[in-house]
């Protein structure tokens, strides 16, 4: 917060919180501290710079208030007169669905003026809620950025939200300082991309960039977007920070868990498709071109649950007969679990064949057996578990150990997205003074239905000399999670790789590339100004990234093995 405070010009200061498993972690402070339930990092951090803000201008908005906005605001009021520093906050609410739960009537009009929602929408989301179950830790709508704006235009210094959209912190702002309506598509498109560009800090300053060598990353700084008031904007950095903003850095973040040409949110639909990059100078990236589209009629929500209990153990296996070894440990697992009488509900095992042969360290000639096993009750995963993988240590294979001592087991979350009706669920901004505001949804919206893919350049000549060598060598990539599904951005930096890339890497590629995919739905969406495809493959996560469904939970490097896997690339290109 100072580095970006002190390093340059600046109008407002975003700050995202919150991540999809954050929302499981704060619903479970929240169960034990009602008072709680917001990002208590942020409070830190504005005990030492908010007086820094308010002398340099500068406003602040962020989503640190998870589940509690109002309660955030609070503090940030108690910390500023502790400090002498008079600050004007304001909040937004009403994406949190269970603080409704309860009688259709709690989602009406009383304490909130202006709120016009149709009766029959209300009571279908009341019984909607009530039927996601009692075990649905937290429910939340993806609200967008008109109550930001909003508590902007009333004044507000800084702005508390729960959770809207990671890219509503500067389309918000943005809609505030330039006085855009609703039916500003495109200015609020071009605005969108530009905040999904900075949602993850140094991702888009050369953090987590595949072409890490090209660029001196030790520790990138953070990335601004100058905004005109057309919606184009240029992503920059204050001068002398570390890292780099190029054309491929802002590639990277664009294609970080998004899927098709369609980004669809609360406000506009930006098309990833119409989006132009071009250098604008060092470390200036100009984004222009951006169209934007009605938003979809509903709104996103995340549910997060607690879906059980887990346990794991490593077995590490060194040298000789890795196979062997493996098995004996399986075999033995499962007579310990039929002796108790009591099996996990689900047992899955891993072996990663980290071991080289004639190694010179011991490490290096070990392999790891990775035991994750899951059940609703605590019993069948704790003392089941451990206590059988501590007895086999003097009567297995040779050389037993594991990385660490087995627990009783945790609990383990689930996240789930749903669609509810954006009509029913009020979108309020409470400004400096108390007064409570409701923000009108868009009068127009639309359903949105995957577009054709694009015509595609012609490949290059089948008969080019070939050589056999990693993706990775002509190809960048990215990939995340949104929920149980991964997405695998890939883009290459010249037409000619384009035209290589776009016909080779097919569905049934990646498939045989990425052998996990193979029994799984994946889409490939085409995005030819990007020189991009982005691969989304449907439950590679489980349950998203608090179930612990695999090694990479939350596909963060899925796009590195991509590319570190072999295939016959023209020499051209090498």
């Amino acid at each position: 917060v100072r580095e970006m405070l002190t390093g340059g010009p600046l109008d407002v200061l975003t700050g995202d919180y919150l991540a999809e498993l954050t929302m499981l972690i704060l619903g479970r402070d929240r169960q034990r501290h009602p008072d709680r339930g917001y990002a208590r990092t942020f409070l830190r951090q504005l005990e030492e710079n908010l007086g820094l803000a308010v002398d340099r201008g500068v406003r602040i908005v962020t989503n640190a208030g998870g589940l509690n906005p109002a309660g955030l605001a609070d503090a940030i009021r108690e910390l500023a007169a502790k400090a002498g520093v008079p600050v004007r906050v304001a909040h937004v609410e009403g994406d949190d669905l269970l603080a409704r739960r309860g009688a259709p009537g709690d989602f009406g009009a009383p304490a909130d003026p202006g709120w016009s929602g149709d009766p029959g929408q209300v009571a279908a989301l009341g019984r909607t809620v009530d039927g996601w179950g009692p075990e649905v830790l937290t429910a939340n709508a993806y609200l967008g950025g008109g109550g930001i704006a909003a508590c902007l235009r009333a004044g507000a210094q800084v702005v508390v939200t729960g959770r809207v959209t990671d890219a509503a912190l500067v389309s918000g702002a943005a809609a505030a300082h330039f006085g855009w309506r609703p039916q500003d598509l495109d200015q609020l498109a071009g605005a969108v991309v530009a905040g999904h560009v900075l949602e993850c800090g140094a991702q888009a300053t050369g953090g987590n960039y595949a072409f890490f060598g090209a660029h001196d990353v030790r520790r990138p700084g953070f990335p601004l977007a100058e905004i005109a008031v057309d919606g184009s904007s240029v992503i920059t950095k204050h001068p002398g920070t570390g890292g780099a903003v190029t054309p491929g850095t802002v590639t990277a973040q664009l294609l970080y868990e998004t899927a098709g040409a369609r980004y669809a949110g609360p406000d506009v639909t930006a098309r990833l498709d119409t989006v132009r990059l071009t250098a604008d100078g060092a470390d200036r990236v100009r984004i222009e071109g951006v169209r934007g589209e009605a938003p979809p009629p509903s709104l996103k929500a995340g549910l997060t649950r607690l879906g059980g209990w887990r346990n794991e153990v490593t077995f590490v296996l060194t040298g000789l007969d890795i196979d062997a070894k493996a098995e004996l440990v399986r075999a033995q697992m499962a007579a310990a679990f039929d002796t108790a009488g009591r099996r996990p509900a689900e047992v899955r095992w891993t072996l990663a064949r980290t071991d080289h042969a004639d190694a010179a360290v011991q490490e290096e000639a070990s392999a790891l057996l990775r035991l994750v096993v899951r059940d609703a009750d605590p019993a069948a995963v704790g003392r089941v578990v451990s206590g059988a993988a501590v007895e086999l240590a003097l009567g297995s294979y040779p050389g037993f150990h594991v990385t660490a001592p087995p627990g009783k087991g945790d609990p383990y979350g689930v996240f789930e997205a749903v669609a509810v009706d954006r009509a029913a669920v009020p979108h309020l901004a409470v400004l400096p003074d108390g007064t409570r505001v409701y923000v009108q949804p868009p009068e127009e919206t639309r359903e949105l239905a995957r577009l054709p893919d694009p015509p595609l350049p012609p490949p290059l000549d089948p008969g080019l000399p070939v050589r056999r060598a990693p993706l990775g060598r002509v190809a960048g990539a990215r990939s995340g999670d949104k929920g149980g599904s991964a997405n695998v951005g890939v883009w290459v930096g010249t037409d000619q790789a384009w035209r290589w890339l776009v016909h080779e890497l097919t569905v049934e590629r990646f498939r045989q590339l990425l052998p996990e995919t193979a029994g799984l739905p994946v889409d490939r969406h085409v995005l030819p100004r990007l020189r991009a495809l982005n691969f989304v493959v449907d439950g590679l996560l489980g349950e998203g990234v608090a179930a612990q469904a695999r090694f990479d939970p939350q596909a963060k490097a899925v796009g590195e093995w991509l590319r570190s896997r072999y295939l016959e690339i023209p020499e051209v290109l090498l």
